[in-house]
């Protein structure tokens, strides 16, 4: 059976990617070879990557997501300052942080996880915190490499004063190419206002 590399995420509207390809533009100044930049066409919100997994596996997958969206309607989330992992000192990957309705994010991604237990996909050790990857430090990189870019990401302001609506996830498969990845949607599954009693 064919293996698939796949995640599940929230994708993110063209607007808000134009801003990211001009926030890497003004952080790209310096030349950096030990930074590996993710592309702001492919950048997402992920909420659990699966690795890889059989192809005849994505309905299940998808129907433990159906299941993990219900009674969360559509909310709003926004992004905010810079920032890095695991601290300005011995950076390793740079991202944008993300705020606004937090509470709901944080729901569905632990409905995302406690639905695909049972499927076999052990729970994330590390707490959830979400966030948009901007980029890697190759594996190359110095100390002092490090440190000059954590102090590049400490002294640069990005304030998009963008708001992500959130009314859909999505199963991505990840395709590895010398080029980077390729991602295309495998699924959809939308989040829907709650059925009021009257409806009902």
């Amino acid at each position: 059976m064919e293996q698939i590399r796949s995640f599940i995420a929230i994708e993110l509207p063209d607007e808000l990617k134009l801003e990211l390809i001009q926030l890497e533009a003004r952080l790209k100044l310096d030349k950096q070879p030990w930074v590996k930049w993710v592309n702001p066409d492919s950048i997402h919100l992920t909420l659990k990557f699966l690795g890889n997994i059989a192809v005849d596996r994505t309905g299940e997958i998808t129907r433990a997501m159906e299941e993990a969206v219900q009674g969360i309607p559509p909310f709003h989330l926004k992004v905010k300052e810079l920032g890095v992992f695991p601290n300005l000192r011995r950076v390793q990957v740079a991202w944008v942080g993300i705020s606004g309705e937090v509470d709901k994010l944080s729901q569905l991604q632990k409905g995302i996880e406690s639905n695909l237990t049972p499927l076999g996909f052990a729970p994330e050790s590390r707490p959830f915190t979400p966030h948009l990857t901007l980029a890697r430090l190759r594996d190359q990189a110095s100390l002092d490499e490090r440190q000059r870019f954590g102090q590049l990401i400490a002294s640069t302001t990005f304030e998009a004063a963008y708001t992500i609506e959130v009314d859909a996830i999505s199963l991505i498969r990840s395709q590895l190419t010398r080029e980077g990845a390729i991602y295309s949607r495998i699924s959809l599954v939308g989040l829907k206002e709650p059925l009021s009693t009257a409806t009902a």
